[in-house]
Formats: structure tokens, sequence, C-alpha cells
């Protein structure tokens, strides 16, 4: 119920029910009054609390800005990039945020606090004002009035109209006063309706326009927020399959940690105990220790793997002698002597078991070092890029496309093993094979099919884009822009051999179709690209580092499905000029050594016809013939549309060749630059720093042909200088 109205007639009588009305407004004034003044403390507080939390805000944000990721390798995705910017574009949008609150916060000072202080001192003062001015009055009347009807009426008749004046001039300045503070009450009381609720509406309209700015920012943020979502989601898929890789790794490591050492321009390297001698006797220091067998050079670094840190400075000498120890000679075990050309006395080294002293004496001795071939970790199988391969690739993709295209997973979801190679030797059955009719019958779960595709991919003798590709492929998924991702890998396409590049067609037009349906069977280009990855573009060496470019070999077969129709339909651009190919080679090879898988290749370019031209031994002119129709062929080939005829006498082509001695010159020495591993029984293996008798041209384009240890066999010319 509201308050009763205060009746300025009601103020002349002034009777109990007046005061009793009265009294009820003037609590009502106190209520609001203590209101206001706890009101004001918490928006003091809020204001308090809101900057504190500004600031708290700005510090965090301040924190992720400073923050920078560093991915494994040399180079990062497209999906890595976006999430390394993403911890700088969450500080933008939290200052952004803080800005705008601040903004609100100096607002909220002048539109709620200094308002309601203002109303509280102005007007509820007032009142009391009033109501102390009206108190006073009340009692004055009374005493009047008291006194005035205590006069005795004997008085004379004058004193008494004096005193009946007084009492009605003190009765009329009592009502005034009544009528203003009545007034006064009941106007603090209207005007608490709109000065006291105002200022709170203009406050709670200066938060909504903050998170109305906020809402602003999400809108905008949702973009790159769409964008980021899906990356990390790439990201976590790459990571899972790249961990299973590793810790496969890592387990194989455990077990047989000898035949997974990577090959080091060192003959041999390792920790060794040196005997140092000192003024109170001798100690034993830890080395790491490195020696060529070439240069005969032995480096020494001090190293406390505990404290992680160089105990002096590195020493190296040059190899005289090495000579194992007797144990009845030493306390010590597993030791032997060096001496050395360029340092006085003997050098007393200890190994770490005998084993490892055996290897570092043959190393010593002049002896090859023991190498462990790499083994392909894929069964070789009896798989084959033959008329029995294509068939049965052709019957997975047929059952896929008609039976199976909308399942959920495909190509992720395994089939069980045992029904896989059931399934898989049916299919290579020669009795069956080659039957074009025959399908794969319906009792044949999806899953398996899709499993048996990818198994007999892995069974190829190697991986369906070659082993002397996977590095080029890589570093082109590693260039700049997406363009120039497309038009190298394009380039390096048709440089695969035809039955290759057929298989490479036919799987990359049925994985476009798998991703055009990726709204029901969850398979997006992403996806796909990490269930063949590693299938398609498998590193010939198992390595931490081969396994950290598992995402880059993910995203050439991204670009492969999503450009298919122009790289397998079209003919590559011309090749860079030849400054430009040899400048992107001397990049390369001081950004990282060239593995030996790459094979050297012959490259070309179109030229005039002159006298050099036609003067160009025979030899490389039928070699140019060949290659020129195989390549002619094999783009015609390719082209789903019409292309003009061409012969090799319609082009005029110069070989592009590494500066080198020609046929006429005399024998050479030659200096390896890199470690190379033989991959064939013609091709020599060798470390850096090896030095080769009779180096000369051979007749295969980017290979030289020289003598090591009396062995006459193939180096990449790029691996060497002449001295």
């Amino acid at each position: 119920m509201g308050l009763p109205a205060l009746e300025f007639s009601e103020c002349c009588l002034d009777s109990p029910q007046f005061r009793e009305r009265l009294r009820s407004h003037e609590a009502e004034l106190d209520k609001t009054n203590k209101f206001i003044k706890e009101l004001i403390k918490d928006g003091k507080s809020l204001v308090a609390a809101l900057k504190n939390l500004s600031a708290a805000k700005r510090k965090f944000a301040d924190s992720l800005n400073e923050f920078k990721f560093r991915c494994i390798g040399d180079a990062e995705t497209d999906d890595e990039i976006c999430i390394a910017k993403s911890l700088q574009e969450f500080a933008t949008v939290l200052r952004n945020l803080e800005d705008e609150r601040m903004r609100m916060i100096e607002n909220a000072s002048e539109v709620l606090i200094t308002p309601l202080e203002k109303f509280r001192k102005e007007q509820i003062g007032a009142a009391k004002d009033a109501k102390k001015k009206y108190d006073k009055e009340t009692e004055k009347y009374c005493g009047v009035l008291e006194k005035h009807l205590n006069l005795s009426s004997k008085k004379k008749e004058s004193q008494l109209q004096e005193a009946d004046s007084q009492v009605d001039l003190v009765r009329q300045h009592f009502y005034e006063v009544s009528l203003e503070y009545v007034f006064k009450v009941q106007e603090v009381q209207e005007r608490k309706m709109f000065e006291f609720v105002e200022p709170l509406l203009a406050f709670l309209q200066g938060l909504f326009t903050f998170y109305h700015h906020g809402y602003e920012l999400a809108k905008d943020f949702s973009d790159f927020k769409t964008e980021l979502t899906i990356s990390i989601q790439n990201t976590r898929n790459r990571f899972e399959g790249t961990r299973s890789e590793v810790e496969a790794l890592m387990k194989k490591m455990k077990e047989n940690p000898h035949e997974h050492k990577n090959i080091s321009p060192y003959t041999m390297e390792g920790y060794l105990y040196v005997q140092e001698k000192r003024h109170f006797g001798t100690s034993w220091v830890k080395h790491y220790c490195t020696y060529q067998r070439e240069s005969k050079r032995i480096t020494m670094v001090p190293f406390d793997q505990k404290s992680g840190g160089k105990g002096g400075e590195d020493e190296a000498v040059t190899l005289k002698s090495c000579t194992r120890r007797k144990t009845d000679s030493i306390e010590k075990r597993f030791c032997f002597d060096v001496e050395a050309v360029d340092r006085p006395g003997v050098i007393t080294m200890q190994a770490l078991s005998e084993e490892d002293r055996r290897l570092w004496m043959e190393a010593m001795d002049g002896r090859e070092p023991v190498y462990n071939s790499n083994k392909d970790s894929q069964s070789e199988g009896t798989a084959q890029l033959d008329s029995i391969g294509f068939s049965i690739i052709k019957k997975c993709i047929h059952a896929v496309e008609t039976r199976g295209i909308n399942e959920q997973g495909l190509y992720r979801i395994v089939g069980v093993n045992s029904r896989v190679q059931k399934l898989l030797s049916i299919l290579m059955d020669p009795k069956t094979a080659t039957e074009a009719d025959t399908e794969i019958c319906a009792e044949w779960e999806i899953k398996t099919i899709t499993s048996a595709l990818k198994t007999y991919l892995r069974m190829l003798p190697g991986p369906l884009m070659m082993y002397q590709f996977q590095r080029s492929f890589i570093k082109a998924a590693k260039l700049e822009n997406q363009e120039s991702r497309v038009s190298e890998i394009h380039s390096l396409v048709h440089r695969l051999p035809e039955k290759n590049r057929q298989m490479l067609h036919l799987l990359m037009n049925h994985l476009a179709k798998v991703a055009d349906n990726h709204k029901q069977n969850l398979m997006t280009v992403a996806n796909l690209g990490v269930v063949f990855g590693p299938t398609l573009l498998r590193p010939q060496e198992e390595t931490v580092a081969a396994i950290m470019d598992i995402k880059f070999q993910n995203i050439v077969i991204e670009i492969l499905i999503e450009n298919h129709e122009k790289i397998f339909n079209t003919v590559p651009e011309a090749p860079a000029s030849n400054s430009q190919l040899l400048l992107s080679r001397k990049k390369s090879t001081e950004s990282k050594p060239p593995s030996c898988s790459e094979r050297p290749l012959t490259l070309f370019h179109t030229a005039q016809p002159n006298e050099k031209q036609e003067n160009r031994n025979s030899i490389i002119n039928s070699s140019l013939e060949s290659v020129i129709s195989s390549n002619v062929n094999s783009f015609l080939n390719s082209n789903s549309a019409p292309q003009p005829s061409l012969n090799s006498s319609d082009l005029e082509l110069e070989v592009i060749k590494p500066n080198r001695p020609n046929s006429l010159s005399p024998l050479r020495k030659a200096r390896a630059l890199y470690a190379c591993k033989a991959e064939h029984d013609s091709e020599l293996s060798f470390t850096a720093g090896t030095v080769f008798d009779n180096v000369h041209p051979s007749q295969e384009p980017g290979w030289l042909e020289g003598t090591l240890n009396g062995k006459t066999g193939l180096i990449p010319e790029n691996y060497v200088e002449f001295l």
C-alpha cells in the first residue's frame, strides 16, 4: 500500500492523524537515504572491482601477446601459422574489450555515483533541514501557546490583546513552516521516482553498450574463430597420426637401437672418458668425441650431461695410431691409447663398453665404418604397378563408390586384419585378378575394402610417389603461397614414371569424389590427407625429423585432391631458367644437405639452334631424344583434351648441367661435400670429406664416375667439388 497524501489544510489543524501520516513519510525518506548511501558505496566498490578486473585482463592479454610458438621442423603448415598467430589475435580482442570497459567505468562515475550523491545531499538533505526547522517551530509554538493560556484574566486588556497578537503571529509562522515542510517532503517523494532511477538506467545503458561492443567483437572474430577451429582439428588429427608414428619408431629404437642409427658425416662418434693429468694426480673427464677416417681428425668436446654444460674448450688432433690397452696395464676397463701427430704423448681413452671399444678401434684402424642399411618397414610382398595392381585398385574403388561412398569415417576406420589379408590374397590371385568383370562381393565390408586398398599401396616396393621425389614434394609443400605449391607439385607429378602417375591419377580422382561427399562420410580433404599422406609419400629413413614432416606430406595430398584435374590433365609450365635453377639449388644446399635418395635429374629449357648444339656429343643427343619422346608421349597420354602433335624436331633443347670437366678433360680428383649411402650396386657409399680418384663424366645424366679404395662406381655430381 502506498503512502497517504499530506493535505495542506491539515497543517493548520496539526491533528494526530496528520502527524502519523507525516511520520510515515519521514520514515520512507530515512529508508531511501540509507539505501542510496549503501548503493553509492556498492557502486564505488563495483567500479574499483571492474578496474582491477580490467587490469588483470590486460596483463593476461600482454602475456598472450608476448608468447611465440616454435614448431618442430624448418617450415610451418598454414594451420600451424594460423594457430601461432591466434594468441596475438586473442590479445587484440581482449585489449579492445578492455578499452571499452574503461570507457564504461569512467562513465559510471559521472552517470551513477555523482547524480545519486547530488540527490541525497540536495533533496533528502534539504528535507532533513526542513524537518529540523519544523520541529523547532512546533516546540516554539507550543511553548508560546501554553504561556499565553496561563495568563491571568485579571491582566489589563491591553496586555491581553498584546499576548493574543503575539500568539497569532507565532501560530501563523508555524503554519507557514508546516506548509513548507509538507511541500518539501512530498516533493522529495515524487523526485526520487525519476532522479533516483534515471542514473541507474544510464549505468545499465553503459553496461549494455559494453556488452554490445563485445557482441560486435565476437561477430568480427567469428571468421577467424572458424578458421582456427578447423586448423586446431587438422593439427590434432596430424598429431594423432604423427604420435603413433613416433611412438612406433621409439619402440623400434628400444628393441634394436643399432639398426636405426642415422647416417653421420663422422666415421665414429660418442662419449669417451679421457684421462687427464693434474697436479694432484690423474682424473677421467667425459668428452663427446667424433672421428673422421678420411682426415684422421679426432675432436673432443668436454661435456657434462648432468648439468648440460661444456666443461672446457674443444680440442682437435690428427690421429697417428690407436692401440688397445691391455687389461692388466690399467685399473679401468674398455681403455685404448691414441697417439696424435700434432700432440705429444699418449691420450688414454675409456669407452662405454667392450662393444663400444671395438667400434672405436675398428674406425680408427682405417676400416670401413659399420652402417646398417635402412630397410623399408613395409612388406615387399608381390605388389606391383602392373595390370594386376591396377585391376585390384580399380575393383576396390568401384566397390567403394557404388556401395559405400557415404559411410562415415571412410578410409579412416580400419578393417579386421585377417579379413583384409584374406581379401588381398583373393584379389592378388593371378587366376582371377585380371578378370575385369569380376567385382568384389557384397559380403566384404567397406572398411575391409578400403583397408585392402591402403595395404596394397603400402606393399609396393617403394611409395607410389617414389623415394627420390619425397624431399622435393615436401619442399614444394613448404613454399610460401598456394599458387607456388600447386605449380611445383604439378611439375613433380609429371616427372613420375608413367605407371606411378596413372595410378596416382586414378587414386586422386577417387579421393576427390570421396571428399565431395564429406557431409555424409565426414572425410574432408584434410582428413584424407592425414590418411594417405604417410602411405603415398613415406620417407626412406625412419627418423623423428621425417615424422615431423608428415604434416607436409598431408598437405601434398590435399593439393593433389583439390587440383587433380589441373595437375593430371594439363602439361606443367616450362621449367625455370638456368640461373634460377642454379640459385634454387644453392639455396637448398645452404639450408640442408641433400638426401642421397634424391637422384639428380637432367633439366632442360628451350633454346635457339646454333653450332654448339649441332656439334653436341652423339651420346647426349641420343639420350635427349629418348627423354623428349617419353616426356611428350606421357604428357599427351595424360591430357583429356586433344593436344597439338609434337616430335623431337619441333623442340630445340639444351642440357643444363652444373660446371664439371667435359669428356675431353683429364681424369681429376674430387672431394665429397656430403655423406651418401648407395642404393644400387653401381653406386658408391661415402662420407663427407671422402676423396675420389679418376673422376670423369658418366653416360648417365647427373652422375659422375670415380674410384674409391679400388672400387669404381657412380657418384651424384652435385655431391662433390673438384680439387
